[in-house]
């Protein structure tokens, strides 16, 4: 069980959004390289990176940010990355830069068959980003809402080699409200792809939450809020999915 901690870029700085708002934006760290250094440090062996300009605008808006994250711990963590990556030469030229794993939102929605190739070509390292409002599958930077729920869309890659799917309640999204448990397990069990849990981690109790029995085939979530408003000690978190407490 893996604990993914967050970094979401905005016009270069490490930001949290509330209710994916780009208007609701706390700066948290200007040195978003420095912020992947300190998730280092504590000894999380993961790292979730999203570049929410480039969610909106369809393309990189971040890269000089990415590529300082990359520089930094892209050696010692596996740096996972969504936001406006929309084309396979996308896809190619982030993975050559040393991404574990790209992820694709949009594209998955509007072009289903580029997600497959993608699949097919770099196995183990195309992730699906399924953010949901209201139980809709939302795409743009979560500006429009489809008409597709997330089991629906989820199930259109269970057949086409997707390593996971990372799903976000946006309704719950930098709130500290808490896991919407009920959902992402129900996606979990709806398909044979592992999801990963994303949106509203708010405290160790949703850390201890991962390791009951129906959570088994998530492959772990992402904190970003509560780690840095300090509501999770992230020794105390990484303790517990170790089984240590």
């Amino acid at each position: 069980m893996i604990l993914f901690p967050a970094i979401d870029l905005k016009d270069g700085a490490c930001v949290r959004l509330k209710l994916g708002l780009m208007d609701e934006a706390t700066v948290y760290n200007p040195d978003p390289a420095g912020q992947a250094r300190a998730f280092h440090d504590v000894g999380f062996s993961h790292l979730h990176v999203v570049d929410l300009n480039g969610a909106f605008a369809g393309q990189a808006m971040n890269e000089p940010a990415v590529d300082a994250i990359l520089a930094a711990v892209g050696r010692d963590m596996k740096v996972q990355l969504g936001g406006g990556i929309r084309t396979m030469a996308d896809i190619e030229r982030w993975l050559e830069k040393g991404l574990s794993r790209v992820i694709l939102g949009t594209v998955a929605v509007r072009e289903p068959e580029l997600v497959r190739q993608a699949a097919g070509r770099f196995a183990g390292q195309i992730a699906v980003g399924i953010d949901a409002k209201g139980g809709k599958v939302a795409v743009e930077g979560w500006a429009e809402t489809s008409e597709l729920t997330a089991i629906d869309l989820a199930r259109r890659f269970e057949d086409a080699g997707v390593a996971a799917i990372v799903y976000t309640d946006i309704d719950r999204d930098g709130i500290l409200s808490g896991i919407n448990w009920e959902s992402t397990i129900e996606l979990a069990e709806a398909v044979s792809i592992p999801v990963i849990a994303s949106g509203g981690l708010a405290s160790i109790a949703d850390v201890v939450r991962l390791k009951m029995p129906d959570a088994a085939r998530l492959e772990g979530a992402i904190s970003g809020r509560a780690l840095y408003d300090g509501s999770l000690d992230a020794g105390e978190a990484l303790r517990v999915l170790a089984g240590e407490g």
